[in-house]
């Protein structure tokens, strides 16, 4: 990458960048405070019950099989043209259910919304990767997971407020990103390759891309994504089945796990000293034990102790591994590289219900099935655990200053 084009960045090209990497996570959580007035207002409509949650769900799906394709893309036609039309068109369809009275129209925006969130997420995790260099690209990139899950509290508490002058008035929100257009516009640069270093180092930069490295950090990145998505999206039946049925409790609990999340991306970068394994092993340890104390947790102050040791588990694994794969990838690279993270981390959002109703059903209802994902999560923080005793010097997090 063109030291130049690093030394030209700033924080205030971080935050656009980070505020733009919130957008993607819009589109589950505003709406999901609506989905009830959704389902009535579609009531009439055959299969309306499992059609309207597809509503909540197909963007994510869409991720998980575009970002790949959207990464090789970007590496080949440039990062920020594609960002600022995917910012358009991300406007364009996410508005559409204002107007639109057919459920299978509203879902097939909602895909067109998912696709325009894969380029988003991609072109944003690539630019801060190129932008910048060592403990400040660690640092944007822990804030990615910090911002987002800020965001997603915020975005919800929105999502509900607006739910209350009738089921369109949400997705008004993704005018939002037209805000930001101009603003990336002005702001932000197309990145180049330094092409005298890169003619020096040519058999280096001719390499392979390194596809084994990648897909084992994108198949861990699948199962944490699983598990982080996991606790939020069923808190609120754990907590009914213990008879805490209010709204605002409900909402409290999970603010309080998006609190802890903040704290453990926040920490990611104070206990990267351990190297990436160490990290994981704390990771999948404390996501682990979120999940046993959350899946046999008889009280609201369980359950919120369970959520905020899942929270802190869940913050620290992300930025972990996003920075991981970026210490693998030449800026070349970093395209296909994002891309493949953006989907195993939106396929495991999209499948983990899925995982927990198998689960239930084999091991007989949601607490169980949450404890036996936080069982499975202890096992993996022990295999993590011998790999930082013997290999924790391949598995440091120092990042080389030729990236």
């Amino acid at each position: 990458m063109n030291e130049t084009n690093k030394s030209m960045a700033s924080f205030r090209h971080a935050v656009i960048l980070l505020l733009g990497s919130c957008l993607p996570v819009m589109a589950t959580v505003l709406i999901a405070p609506i989905l009830p007035q959704i389902m009535r207002h579609f009531s009439a409509t055959p299969n309306a019950d499992a059609l309207v949650p597809l509503a909540l769900t197909v963007p994510a799906l869409i991720i998980g099989i575009c970002a790949p394709i959207v990464g090789i893309v970007i590496d080949r036609a440039g990062r920020k043209k594609l960002l600022l039309a995917g910012m358009v068109l991300y406007s364009v369809f996410g508005t559409a259910p204002l107007y639109l009275d057919s459920l299978a129209a509203i879902i097939v925006s909602r895909a067109a919304v998912g696709l325009t969130e894969a380029i988003i997420m991609t072109a944003c995790t690539s630019l801060i990767a190129d932008y910048f260099s060592g403990p400040l690209r660690e640092r944007y990139l822990a804030q990615q997971t910090m911002w987002a899950s800020v965001s997603a509290t915020l975005f919800f508490g929105i999502g509900g407020a607006l739910g209350e002058g009738g089921w369109r008035m949400p997705f008004w929100m993704y005018l939002a990103a037209l805000l930001l257009v101009p603003v990336m516009a002005a702001m932000l640069w197309e990145p180049k390759v330094d092409h005298s270093v890169k003619q020096g180092v040519s058999t280096e930069a001719r390499r392979r891309f390194p596809l084994k490295a990648v897909l084992g950090i994108c198949v861990i990145t699948f199962g944490s994504a699983l598990a982080f998505y996991t606790l939020p999206v069923h808190l609120g039946f754990v907590l009914h089945a213990i008879d805490v049925t209010s709204p605002a409790m409900i909402g409290m609990a999970t603010a309080a796990g998006s609190v802890a999340t903040v704290i453990g991306a926040v920490s990611s970068r104070r206990l990267a000293m351990l190297g990436v394994a160490g990290c994981l092993a704390i990771a999948f340890g404390t996501l682990g034990a979120g999940f046993i104390v959350v899946g046999t947790a008889a009280s609201l102050a369980a359950v919120v102790v369970g959520a905020v040791i899942h929270g802190f588990g869940a913050g620290l694994a992300l930025p972990t591994l996003l920075t991981w794969l970026m210490r693998q990838l030449r800026f070349e690279e970093r395209g296909r590289g994002s891309g493949a993270f953006t989907a195993n981390f939106f396929s495991g959002q999209f499948i983990c219900p899925l995982v927990v109703l198998g689960l239930g059903k084999l091991l007989g209802g949601l607490g169980p099935a949450l404890g036996g994902l936080g069982w499975l999560l202890a096992v993996a923080a022990m295999l993590a655990v011998c790999t930082a005793v013997f290999l924790r010097p391949a598995t440091s997090l120092k990042l080389p200053s030729s990236h």
